[in-house]
Formats: structure tokens, sequence, C-alpha cells
């Protein structure tokens, strides 16, 4: 064809030619024929303008109208040919077409108009693109000049034009080609010289009408409001405001504020219902383009004197809101519903009557709506949500204003306010996002250390930053511009929304404003539209005075109403919302019941999410938001559980809270929901992390205030999500640890004790969850945080309540049972948990405390730090103080030991380390130039910790309680004994003075203080021993036991002390200590004192005689002793246990001599212990002044023990014991043995009287004496001198068998007439101790008889004396075996000492013994006692074999020996043996007795040694003779006399037989004559006298005149005494011989 197109003209004439016959088949054919050819492009520019002038002429005669349209669309769209006139020609004649009166081609026409104008607007573009320039439009202008009634420059030949239909192609050009406006000058001006005047002017009717106005008075009626134009107008805007925005700005600024302002404006109340919805629809267009309404903000509300478009919009849409509920529409005055009232049903929720409501088969269903005061408005559904679909603006065939159904401008209008905000803030929130990350990838690459593009990297930051800042600028003033009228609608449609959908999406569009004000720092607006939430979710009115006072006092509490049945409260709103809860506020003084709606709940919801998702930007908003969850959850019954989670709970008070089933199965979604909300608060960061912990803090004050006073249920919401919180944040801890553990511990202050369990709940979960997280560094690594962990648990010690310090404890064993093996250096803080309990804080508590020491004691001694094992210790001591439970008390001192066993068994490595610690302290302190100050300074740091221990131990060993003071004592004493090895040897100064004898003090002064009044039984029932039952004896005890332990270690320790340089003073502290207990008046006390007094004397291995040496030792010799392997000089010690008892009793008395020798070495020593032995005796045995009931008596064990320490000593001090210390000594066991036993006492001590035992007290005091003798035996000659003294003190005990001794003035009784109950003492039986003394008497001299002293001091006449006691007493002795033994002793004596007498008796040594003798003698042989009547024949026989012994002793040792005797002393002898010979018969002897009580032997003894005296000697002087002749011839002539009287008597008596008695002495007349005879015959015949011989013979006549006697025993007795006169019949000799002889 393209040969065709030069000839086009030619081509068409045809056609036109064939269409001007108007012929309507030619034409038809023709225009068909044109087309052809156009479309194949065969039509030159020439052609296509005869075409069109053709097209004109058929237009104008109304010819085949459609066809035309069709031909000028073919020709127009297939290319560019047609142009300029032609061109315009071709628009004008489908213009008019437009305007004919057939309604199908008037459409048609108009369809191609827009088509047309299409395809001229897209040539422009075209160009644009072809030339970057263009050909010269008018068409716009023309179309405003139509419109506007003017008429059109290019478009000539058009004839009429409507506006509508104007309006609508100006804003389909506008819409589709909104480039070229903005790429051509000429537009743009065209826009802004034409469009917007038109725009503006046609809206003019608009602006003036108000509805409803009376007509004015104006002359001009006022034009209506037509509403094809209106509706037109507003499209026009819609689209020059949405495609030419940024024209608006530079070039339309005033244009586009007019327009905005417009159509603020059309929303006023007073403008037509179809113009306000229309409006709506037109701002809905606006809303959903955040760009758009962001440049608003820029161009206006940013400027300073602009008007402020953007507020006004949102403002605008707000008061209309408010407006349709606050004046009925008018299309449905009849629709606003009057509530027909509430059926309350008893039941929680109640159906309202009203139209949105539509009976169904007995259901309802609620249409969705708001409803607002009465006002209810149904919510249509009109548009998806983000696009703004119009319903009315695209009513573009309607004339007359539609009726707008009710509802339809707020559901839009509210459909504008979501979309508003949505854009918003994606559009913000998004730029801010793309900003963040901007900045973040920037400073990224700052950070690299790339030279080179570091500069540009900088500069891009620094653009960035300032794009930044401007941008934020822009967000900042369009939420400011906005949020108070989103709010303030939001709100109030919040408050009216019945419907589930449209309340999410309010509460979506709040939830989003706020988020994003928090992401701007807007606080202001966010905590408004945070606080419209809280508002929403909690009842109404409720709301506002926890809000409004969010920052005063949250009324944080409630509790249950007294009613059960809870009535149905009218809601205060109007808002028919179903009832879902039923709860109490959380208030000071609950008033009634408070409900919570389905809408509550899904505003809760909203809060939850608000929270959970924007925390990081809630900043100090988390005080709202958290104060609202917290009266939510009150109401609804949540209560705090495990962790801090919460779970559905009741009020303690009453099932005051009803939840519908519908909330119930909610609850455990919003329990999580809340949970969550804190667990996310491990991904905010640090500061808003703090905002929310501040909150939490003030939210529990002001809980914690309310709960003040009362001790109701108070709101644990914040302390339990304050756990929450700091147990997710467990990596970032150390930065809320202080807030949070700070508040924590002043709601374990609090008086409310629920309050306070949950704040120690809360403390110790966290202290415990700390301790055991994966920290980074661990724990171990990082002490500072673990100190910090552990302070707050140190913290609550000085909480006083015991339940917090009961969980303090428990919290302590758990981590001890967790993570004891990683304490390191918590420990103290740990151990001092445990100390810092006091005795009055209640036995459960001391026993927690005390289980968790316990487990410290038994396992972790060994990981602790050495450092802290004093302060082990230290809290060990503390409990074993506690005076609630004895049992733990006693157990502590347990621990102590097990603690001193620790001590000794890892002694080396305790040691290493705290020297190690030591010399670190002492650096720093030499640094700080300051003294290194603990006690027991110069001790080593491991002597101190033992120091420590022992005084612990020492202060325990003076608790008031009996029992705690015993077993302290002797663990004390036991862990001296068995670790004190392990002290460096200085040390044991610090234990003998600070421990030992300071605790000697203490105990000695209690003692002596205290109280003497009985104690009743111990408590309950528990009886007490006698010996136990005043605060007095008890002391005893512990004075006994303390005594006892210290002479131990004096004794077991003794190589070790010697050493120390005052060991002497110590001795003699000790021995002070001894003394005053042995003479406090305490039995028990003081025994026991004697007892260690015993004790540390017999420290020394028994002594062989062999190695004593003759001299005293010199004094002091100090010997090296050997300790285990390392010498006492040498400080370091020997860890092996060297000490064992076994080495100890080898070293005792061993075979061979030990290396060391235990001995005191210092004489000195042992005379201070003889001078405490002298002051205890003689103090003890001292008798009493004044005798009374009270009077203290020694006992005798005490008194025993005393002696028995005297050998012990005295094999110490012999050397050095002089007679005065013998006199000390005698005055002592004198005394000792004189002490009366008590009656009670006596049956222990005493045998039964009968038999003679001795006690023990007398054994020992017999044993000192012999001990002394035997010493004296075998020591020098200057000891003997002693020998009288001994003797003497012996004599004296002899005495007492006789007259026992006094002890001052107490009355005794003898213990043979003593009942034991009627004397209070009872006087020994001395008669078994007097003879024994007596042995010793005789023993002893018989040894020692020849010594010097003995003689000289005259012991043998001291003797005598003493026996003659006895003798003379006989029978009237007390004991019948005195006089007997005293016989036998003066016998014994008498043979060793008399020849001694005889040696000396020319120094006339033994002078005054002979009387004494004499006298002796005397008294016992002619005693002036009377047998006892009882006494059996044998006795008496016996009895008298004793005497015949004594006269043979004289017969043997005393008169053989007459010349080196005194002559008195002979002659009383003489007359002693006279008086016994001759027989005087005491007239009391029965008959039949009489014989042997004669005492015939006797004097038959007495008799003979007479004679044998008195003829056997040679008469040495003529006295002697004498008196041996006279006693002769008197015993002759006696005989006699007798004989003669009896022949006599016998002759008168005949038959009747003579008086017993004279019989008797006939008899012994005759012995007497036979006897006498026999002795003459022994006799040497040279020495009898001759007279003597005629004297007997000359009784031979008298004998033989008896022979007559009848009585029988007479004759025989005289046949006795007449056979020796056979040998005086011999033949008479010579006189001569005779004579000489």
């Amino acid at each position: 064809f393209t040969w065709l197109f030069p000839n086009s003209s030619e081509v068409v004439q045809p056609f036109l030619m064939g269409c001007g016959t108007k012929e309507p088949k030619i034409t038809q054919l023709c225009l068909a024929a044109i087309q052809r050819l156009m479309s194949h492009e065969v039509v030159s520019e020439a052609a296509a303008g005869n075409i069109i002038n053709m097209l004109w002429q058929l237009m104008e005669n109304s010819l085949e109208e459609l066809k035309l349209l069709q031909t000028v669309l073919v020709l127009l769209t297939t290319n560019t040919v047609v142009h300029d006139e032609a061109l315009s020609k071709a628009i004008v004649l489908c213009f008019r077409l437009h305007f004919t009166k057939d309604n199908i081609t008037n459409n048609t026409a108009a369809a191609t108009v827009r088509q047309v104008v299409t395809v001229v607007f897209e040539r422009v573009v075209a160009e644009d693109e072809r030339y970057k320039g263009g050909k010269l439009r008018r068409k716009e202008g023309d179309l405003c000049q139509l419109v506007n009634a003017d008429a059109p420059y290019w478009l000539v030949g058009m004839t009429e034009m409507t506006r509508t239909f104007g309006l609508e192609l100006l804003e389909s050009v506008l819409n589709d080609f909104p480039r070229v406006f903005l790429q051509h000058q000429e537009f743009s001006f065209l826009l802004k010289e034409r469009v917007c005047p038109l725009v503006i002017k046609l809206f003019s009717p608009n602006i003036k009408f108000r509805q409803g106005s009376t007509t004015s008075s104006s002359p001009a009626p006022v034009e209506k409001p037509y509403f094809p134009i209106c509706m037109r107008l507003l499209r026009v805007v819609s689209v020059l405001i949405k495609q030419f925005y940024s024209l608006l700005v530079r070039i339309l600024n005033t244009e586009c504020e007019i327009f905005l302002s417009l159509l603020v404006k059309f929303l006023d109340a007073d403008k037509p219902q179809w113009l306000r919805a229309v409006a709506v629809e037109s701002i809905h267009r606006l809303c959903v383009q955040p760009q758009l309404l962001r440049s608003f903000c820029q161009s206006y509300d940013m400027k300073q004197h602009s008007t402020k478009v953007f507020r006004d919009i949102v403002n605008a849409l707000g008061s209309f809101i408010q407006s349709l509920f606050l004046v009925p529409s008018t299309g449905n005055t009849s629709a606003t519903p009057n509530q027909t009232g509430s059926n309350a049903s008893g039941n929680t929720g109640s159906a309202q009557t009203n139209p949105g409501v539509l009976g169904m088969g007995g259901g309802a269903t609620v249409l969705p709506a708001f409803e607002y005061r009465g006002t209810w408005i149904p919510i249509l559904n009109v548009t998806v949500q983000g696009s703004a679909k119009a319903t009315y603006l695209e009513m573009l065939d309607k004339v007359e204003p539609p009726t707008i159904p009710e509802g339809y401008a707020m559901s839009v209008a509210f459909h504008c306010l979501l979309d508003l905000v949505r854009g918003i803030t994606t559009m913000i929130e998004g730029e801010l996002g793309e900003a963040e990350t901007i900045i973040q990838t920037t400073t990224e690459a700052t950070s690299l250390p790339t030279q080179s593009s570091e500069q540009q990297d900088l500069q891009s930051v620094s653009d960035q930053s300032e794009k930044e800042l401007v941008s934020r600028a822009v967000w900042e003033e369009m939420v400011n511009a906005c949020w108070c009228g989103l709010l303030a609608a939001l709100s109030l449609l919040l408050d009216a929304s019945t419907d589930e959908a449209a309340t999410e999406n309010i509460l979506k569009a709040e939830l989003t404003m706020a988020a994003l004000c928090g992401r701007l720092g807007l606080v202001t607006s966010r905590d408004a539209f945070i606080t419209a939430i809280c508002k929403g979710s909690l009842p109404p009115h409720y709301a506002l005075t926890v809000l409004n006072s969010t920052t005063a006092a949250l009324s944080s509490k409630s509790y249950s109403i007294q009613g059960q049945n809870v009535q149905m409260i009218s809601p205060s709103s109007e808002s028919h919302q179903q009832v879902v809860a039923v709860g109490q506020p959380l208030a000071l003084q609950p008033q009634g019941t408070v409900m919570l709606t389905s809408k509550n709940i899904q505003c809760m919801r909203t809060l939850l999410n608000l929270a959970h998702f924007h925390g990081a930007v809630l900043g100090t908003s988390w005080q709202l938001v958290l104060a609202t969850l917290q009266h939510l959850v009150w109401i609804l019954g949540l209560k705090p559980s495990v962790g801090g989670a919460l779970k559905p709970g009741r009020a303690v008070e009453g099932p005051s809270t009803v939840l519908t089933t519908a909330v119930m199965t909610d609850l455990p979604s919003i329990s999580s929901m809340i949970s969550k909300l804190f667990e996310n608060s491990q991904y905010l960061d640090d500061v808003s992390l703090h905002h929310l912990i501040n909150a939490l803090c003030s939210l529990s004050l002001e809980a914690m205030d309310m709960a003040y006073g009362n001790n109701k249920e108070p709101s644990l919401f914040a302390v339990a999500k304050l756990l929450e919180t700091g147990l997710v944040n467990m990596r970032r801890i150390e930065i809320l640890w202080r807030p949070l553990t700070g508040h924590l511990l002043e709601v374990c202050q609090h008086p409310n004790s629920r309050m306070r369990e949950w704040g120690a709940e809360a403390l110790t979960s966290l202290i415990k969850a700390g301790l055991t997280f994966g920290h980074d560094p661990p724990l171990s690594q990082n002490q500072r945080l673990q100190l910090l962990l552990l302070n707050p648990l140190k913290e609550l010690s000085n909480i006083s309540h015991p339940d917090i310090r009961i969980k303090q404890l428990e919290c302590v064993l758990q981590i001890l049972q967790s993570q004891g093996d990683s304490l390191g250096p918590g420990w103290p803080l740990v151990l001092g948990v445990m100390g810092a309990i006091q005795s009055d804080q209640g036995e459960s508590l001391i026993r927690t405390a005390f289980q968790c020491l316990q487990l410290v004691v038994t396992d972790f001694l060994p990981t602790m730090p050495c450092t802290c094992l004093q302060i082990v210790v230290e809290v060990a001591g503390s409990f074993g103080l506690h005076n609630q439970e004895l049992n733990i008390s006693l157990t502590s001192i347990g621990l102590l030991w097990n603690i001193s066993d620790y001590f000794f068994q890892r002694g080396e490595i305790i040691e290493k380390e705290l020297n190690k610690e030591e010399a670190l302290l002492q650096k720093q302190a030499e640094e700080k130039g300051v003294i290194l100050n603990r006690p027991f300074h110069p001790a080593s740091p491991f002597d101190c910790l033992w120091l420590c221990l022992y005084a612990k131990l020492g202060e325990l060993c003076v608790d008031p309680r009996p029992a705690v003071r015993k077993s302290a004592g002797q663990t004390l004493f036991s862990t001296i004994g068995a670790h004190g090895t392990l002290l460096q040897h200085s040390t044991w100064h610090t234990v003998i003075w600070k421990v030992l004898f300071h605790l000697l003090d203490r105990v000695r002064e209690s003692s002596t203080t205290a109280d003497k009044e009985k104690i009743e039984s111990g408590g309950g029932n528990i009886l007490i021993h006698h010996s136990r039952d005043t605060a007095e004896k008890q002391w005893a005890e512990t004075w006994v036991l303390t005594l006892a332990g210290v002479a131990r270690i004096f004794n077991t320790r003794r190589y070790l002390l010697q050493p120390l340089g005052d060991f002497s003073q110590a001795w003699d502290v000790l021995l002070d200590h001894i003394q005053s207990a042995a003479l406090s008046k305490n039995n028990e006390v003081s025994l026991a004192a004697l007892k260690s007094f015993q004790e540390i004397l017999q420290i020394v291995s028994p002594v062989r005689d062999s190695e004593k040496p003759e001299t005293p030792p010199a004094i002091n010799v100090s010997v090296p002793l050997v300790v285990g392997t390392t010498t006492a000089t040498n400080l370091g010690r020997s860890f092996m246990r060297t000490d064992s008892i076994g080495e100890r009793i080898g070293r005792y008395n061993g075979s061979e001599p030990p290396v060391i020798t235990d001995e005191i070495e210092d004489l000195n020593l042992w005379w201070a212990a003889w001078n405490s032995w002298y002051r205890i005796g003689s103090e003890s045995t001292r008798p009493p002044i004044t005798c009374d009931k009270l009077t203290f008596i020694p006992s005798q064990p005490f008194l025993t023990a005393l002696i028995q320490i005297f050998p012990a000593l005295y094999q110490h001090i012999k050397i050095g014991f002089s007679m005065d210390d013998l006199q000390k000594l005698g005055v002592i066991l004198h005394g000792a043995v004189s002490v009366p036993i008590s009656s009670d006492a006596s049956p222990f001590i005493l045998p039964s009287y009968t038999e003679a035992v001795l006690t023990s007290l007398q054994e020992a005091v017999l044993t000192a004496l012999d001990v002394l003798q035997k010493a004296i035996c075998v020591g020098s000659e200057g000891m003997q001198i002693m020998y009288p003294a001994i003797f003497d003190q012996l004599l004296a005990f002899v005495e007492f068998s006789c007259k026992p001794p006094q002890y001052g003035q107490l009355e005794t009784k003898h213990i043979a007439n003593a009942k034991y109950n009627q004397a209070e003492w009872v006087a020994l039986n001395y008669v078994p101790f007097a003879e024994r003394s007596l042995e010793v008497v005789v023993d002893l001299y018989q040894k020692t008889a020849c010594h010097k002293a003995v003689v000289t001091e005259k012991v043998l006449q001291n003797i005598i004396k003493t026996l003659r006691i006895p003798l003379s007493l006989k029978y009237s002795c007390p004991s019948e075996s005195t006089w007997k033994l005293a016989v036998s002793s003066l016998l014994k004596v008498l043979s060793i000492g008399l020849p001694v007498a005889r040696q000396h008796a020319s120094s006339g040594k033994f002078d005054s013994m002979w009387p004494e003798l004499a006298n002796t003698f005397e008294d016992f042989l002619f005693t002036k006692s009377t047998p006892p009547d009882n006494l059996s024949i044998q006795e008496f026989q016996k009895n008298e074999s004793i005497d015949v012994e004594v006269v043979q002793l004289i017969s043997t040792e005393i008169l053989p020996y007459a010349n080196f005797i005194p002559k008195e002393f002979v002659g009383q002898i003489m007359t002693m043996l006279n008086k016994g010979s001759i027989h005087s018969q005491s007239s009391s002897f029965t008959e039949a007795e009489i014989d042997i009580r004669m005492r015939e032997e006797f004097s038959k003894v007495c008799f003979e040694t007479l004679l044998q005296f008195s003829f056997s000697n040679k008469v040495t002087t003529p006295q002697e003779g004498y008196i041996s002749r006279m006693a002769l011839s008197v015993l002759l002539k006696r005989s006699q006399d007798v004989l003669h009287r009896y022949i006599e008597d016998e002759r008168l008596s005949g038959k009747c037989p003579l008086p017993r008695q004279q019989v008797t002495e006939i008899i012994f007349v005759l012995k007497a004559v036979s006897t006498l005879i026999d002795s003459l015959k022994k006799t040497q015949p040279e020495n009898v006298d001759s007279n003597t011989w005629a004297q007997v013979i000359a009784l031979y006549p008298t004998l033989v005149e008896c022979i007559t006697c009848s009585s029988s025993e007479v004759c025989s007795a005289l046949k006795e005494a007449l056979v020796p006169f056979k040998d005086f019949m011999h033949p008479p000799a010579s006189k001569v011989q005779n004579g000489e002889s």
C-alpha cells in the first residue's frame, strides 16, 4: 500500500463524494471503505483533512452519527496524520455529537471523546519522548473554559458543553496524563491559572450553603449545591492532589491548601449528608496515601505561618465522628433507639433489646455497630483496608443526591482513621528501619580498619544523619499534628464500639500509634495512647482513678466483698458488652465489685501485645502499662506462683471473684502472655530494662504502702514480675541487680507477712538462679559478681522478721547443697548469714541455721579458702552460746571438735595457704603504713586459728548451762591434748596464759559466786540428782573438769612448757588455782583439786635409787627437748604424730633411760608445791572456831588424798626437809586424823564398830610417816634427829585409843553409841589406828633404839609413859585389845630398850625412865579397874597369863641386873612382887570360881620371883637382903597364922563345912609353903638365912595338925606341902659341924 500513500487524496476522493450523496447506503459503504484505507495507513495529511471536513458535513446533517464517530476514532488512533486544526475539528465533531437528542449517540460520543482526548495526550507523551519538547496544546485550557461556560480558544466550533462532562474529561486527563503537566511548564501554568480557579469557583455554592439555614436576605439567592457537579469537582480535586502534589508544593501551594481546607469544611455538621459522605470519601482517598500526607505536613504544618492542613484533616475527621454521635443523622431520625431496659436476671450477662439485635430462633445476632449515649450507628463494610473504594464519588450517572444509608459516613470515616494510622506508621517505621540499617551498616563499615574507604564512609554517615534529622523532624511533626485528633476519635470509637472486629481495629490503631510515638521518643503522645488502651482495659470509672493517679500512689490492693451473692451492676457506659468477669477493685477501701467485659479483656490483650512487641520504646509508660495489668490481674484473681508466673487463684478471703467460662478458658493464655511479656525483657536494651524495673519497683512501693497497717492479701504482681524479669535477664544481671535486690530487700521488711514472704521468695530465687546461671566468664573467675549476687543474702540478716530469716537460711542451705564447692570468696558472706542468728530468734531459725553450719563443717571445709576457717570457728562457737536449744549447743561443740580434727589432718596445707595470705596482707599493710592487727598477733596465722578455736571453746566452758560447760571443757582439753603438738613452741605461752589460766580464773570466779539456791526439777519431768541440784554444785563440776584438764596438760606437755621462760610463774598460778579449789567449801571440788595436784606431781618416772644423784641437781638446767623430729628451739613443727600414748608410756617407764627426763628439774617448783600443800593442809584441817549446822568439815576422801600427796612430794624435797617442815607436817597429820565424819557418810567409811579396821585416811597418815622414817633411815646423819619427832607423832596417835582427839568444839559421838540419825558428826573408831600406830612405834623402836637422838630425846620413857595410859586403864580401855597390845608392845620395847638403858646407866639419860616404868608395872598389875562380869574363866586365865609374862620379864630382864639399876626402882619392884605373892582375895568371887580368880598362878610366880630374887642374888647391900628377908618372914608368919586359925575353925565347926574362901585361903597358904620350900632348895645354901630355915621348920607341926581336916582339897594341898619336908629329915650332925657351918 505504500505506493498508494502519495496519492491518497485521489484514492479517498471517490469515497468522499460517495458520502456527499447523503444516501445512507452509499454513505455507509463509503465510510467503511475510508475506515479500511485509514486502517492501512494510506491516508495522507491532506486526505485526512478532506475526510474530516466531509465527516463534519455529515455531522451537521445528522447522518450516520455512530459511523461518523467510529471513523473519527479510527482516523485519530491509527497514526498521527491528523493534527492541529484538523485534529481540533475532529474533536469538536465528537463533542457536538455528544449533545444530540439521541441517547445512544450521546453515550457513544462521550466514549469517543474520552478516547480521543486520551489519544491526543498519549501523543504528547510520545512526542516528549521523541523530542524532549513538543507542540503547544491548548486543549486543557479550553476544557476549563467550556466547564466555566466561556468560549474555547482552540476547539473552534463547539456550540455547547455540560459541566459534568467537562469535569469528567478534565479529571480523566489529569488522572491519566500527570506527566504531561508535570514536565511541561505550559501545562503546569495552565493548571495553576485555569484549572484551580475553575474548581474553586465551582465549589463556591457548596461552601456558602448551610443545611437548614433560612434564605439569606442578600439580593441574590444562594445557589444550592448540585450533587453531580460537586461530586465531580471533588473527583478532580482528588486527582489534582493525588497526582500533582509535588507541583502543589512548588507552584500550587495556596490552591492546594484551599482545596484541603474546603474538604475539611464539607465535613461540617451543617452540610448535607451526601456532601459530607462524598467529602469523607475524598478524604479517605487522601488517607490511603501516606507519602501525600507527609508532603502536606512538610508543606503546610511545618511552615511557620501556614494552615496546619494535616492536623486539620485529622481533627476534622475526629469532630465529624463526634458530630455523628451527637447529631442523629437526618436520614435516620427514627432509628435512634431507646434502651428498653435491662432484665437483671442474676446472671452475669444481660441482653439489651435494640434495633441491632435481630431475633433469630431464640438466638440473637448482633450487628456490628457503634453505640454511644443512646446513638446507635451500624458499621457497614465499606472498603477493603488500605484502598479507598468510594461509593458516592463513582455515582457519575446520578443527578439527584442519593440517600446515604445510616452509618455509611461513620464507617468511611472510621476506615479513614484506620488507614491514616496504618499508612503513617508503616511509612515512618519503614523509613526509620531503613535509616537504622543504613547507620548500622555504615558504622560497621567505619569500624573496619581500611584507610582509604574510611573518609568517604564517614562522609556518608554524616550526610545520612543529616538526612535522617530532616526526616525525623517530619515524622515527629506528622505524629504531633495528628495524635490528638486521632486519639480523641479512636477513644470515642473504642468506647462506642460493640463489635469485636471493630474494637480490634481501633485497638490496633492505638497500639501502632503508641509504638510509633515511642520509637520517635514522643513521650506525651505515647503515654496518651497507652492511657487510652489502659482505660479501655479497666471497668468504666474505675479506670480514671487509677490512670489519673498513676503518679500518685496506685491503690494496689483489693479484697473480697462481704456478701457472697454478687449482683449485676448495670454498665456505667451504655455499651452492651457481655460481662465476662466480676471481681474486686484494687483499692484500699474496696467499694463493692467491678465487672470486666469482653472488650476490657480485648483491650488487655492489646496492652499485652503493646508491651510484648514494643517494650523497648515504652520507657516511663511502663508505669501505666504495668499498673493497669496489675489491676486487671487483681480483678481476675490471678495470683503469683513459683518463679513469678501468675496462676488463677482465689482471693483468700472468699469467693468474691466470679469468672465466666469464656474468660476462664482465656486466663491461662493471658497469664502466659503476661509471663512472655516479662520473658521478652531479655531482648530489651539496658535503658528500657531499667525503665521496666523502675516501673515495677514503684508499683511495688505503692502496693507496700497499701499493705501497711493491715494483714489482708496484698497485690504481689510487681514483686512476682520483678522476679520473673530478673530470672530472664541473668546474662546481664549486673546492671539491674542493685535496684532489683535493693527494692526486694525493702519488701522483705514489710510488716505484711504475705508481702514479706514473696519479697523473700523473689530475692532468694534470684540469688539461687544467679549463682547457678552459666555466666561468662564463670563466677569462679568473676569474684566481684559472685559477691554482688550474695550480698543481698547477707543484707537479709538485718531484718528481724523470723519468716524472712527462715527463707534466707533455706536459701543458704540450697546454695550450699548446689553451689557449695564453688563459693570461694563468697564464703565469708554465707557464713556471716549463719552467724548472724541471735539467741532470741526462735528455735526453728537457729535449727535451720545450724543445719547449714553442719553441712559446711561436714562437707565444705576443704573447698573453702583457709582464711574463712576462722569464721567457721566463730560461727560454730556462737551456736554453742545460743541458749535456745541445748542439743544445738552440744552438737556445735561436737562440730568444733570435728573442725579441730580437720585442722589437724590438713595442717600443712592450711598453714601454707594462711602464710601466703599473711604475707600478702603484711605487704598491703606496709604499703599503707599501718600495723597488721589480728587477734593473738605474734603467733603464726595457723596457730592463731587454733587459738581462736581454743578461745571459743573457752567461752563455752563458762556458759550458764552445765551440760554445755561440761561438753566444751572436755572438747577443749581433748583438742589441746590431741592436737597441741602442732602449735609452735612459742604459742604455748599464749595457750597457757590467755586460754587456760584465763578460763580457770573465770570458772573460779563463777563457782565462788554461784547461787546456792536449790534448783527444782530441770524443767519438765527431768529429775536432778541431789549432787547437782544447785547452781553452785553444777559450777563445781565445771571447776573440777577445768582444773583437771589444765593439770593434765601441764602433766602431759611438761616437756613443751618447761623451756618457756615463765614456767615457774605458770606453775605458781596453777598451784594457786589448785589451792583455792582445794580450800573451796565443796567436797567435790576440793577433792578434785587434790587429784589434779597429785597428777602434776606424779609426773616423774619412779625414782631408782641407783640413778638418784646424791646432790640436788643444778637449778634450771635447760635440756634440749626433742619434739618429734625437730628440736623445740626450731619454730617449724613436725606433723608426725610423735606424741602417741604408747611412746609417752615408754618414756615414763621404759627399761632404758628415756631421752627426755620429764622430771621437774627445778627444786623451787617442788618447794612451791610443798608450800601449797602445807597451806591446803593447814587451812583444811584447822578446826572451826564456832560450830553450827553449816560448818564445813572436810571429807575423808579429801583428807586421804591430801595426805597421800605427801609421800610423792616428799621424794623431791627430802634433801631440804627440815625439822620445821616436819613440825608443820605433824600438825597437818594430827589435824587430819582428828576430823570427824558426817553421820551420813559414816556407814560408807566406817565398818560396823565391832570390826577393827583402819580408814584409808589413817592408812595414809601412817604411810606418810613410814615414808619419812624410811627416808631418815637411809638419809644422812643430820636427818636422824627427826626420829624422836616421829615417835612423838606416833605416840600421840597411840593415845587416841584411850582419849580420842577433839575437833574444835564440835560434839562428836563415839561410833558405838551413835545412832546415825541423832548425831551430826561421828568420831572415828580410833582404836585400830592407835594400835597400828603402836605397832609402828614398836617396829621403829626396834630399829632405832640405839640411835643417839632416840636415846637423848628419852624416846623410851615417852613410849612407856604413853603405854601407861591404856595399861593403867586395863579393863576400862575402850577396847580390850588395846591394853593387851600395850602389854605385848611394852614387853617388846623393854626387851630392846632395857639393855640400852643399862648401857647408858652412867650417863643418867634414863634416870627419869625407871620410876615411870615402876609406876606402869604397878598400875597394870594391880589395876583399879574390875574385870567385866561376863568375863569367862578361859579369858580370865589368859589375862592372868599376861600378868605372869610381865612378872617373868621382871625376873629375867630387870632383877638379874639390879646392880645397874637404881635401888629405889628395885625396891619398888620387890614391894610389888611381895604384894602379888600374898594373895588377897576379893570377896566378890563365887565359890566355884574362887580358886581361879585368886590369880594363884600369878601369886605363885610373884612368890617364886621374890624368893628367887631374895636368894639367888649376891646380896650387895644390907638393904636388899633386909627387904627380902623381911618379906620372907612376913610371909611365913602369915602362913603360920592362917594355919592355926583354920585348925581352930575346923575343930569348932565339926561336921559343917567351912566357908569357901577360908578353904581357899588355906589351900593357897599350903601351896605357898610348898613353893617356898622348893625355892629355898633351889637357892644356893649360903644365900639362905638360918632364921628363914628355922621359921620354915617351925611350920611343920602346924601342918601335921591339919591332917584331920575334912576337906579333900585341903588334904591334897597339905600332901604337897608336907612332901618337901622329907629333905629336912637326915640324921643330926655333930655339934661341931653345925658350929662351923
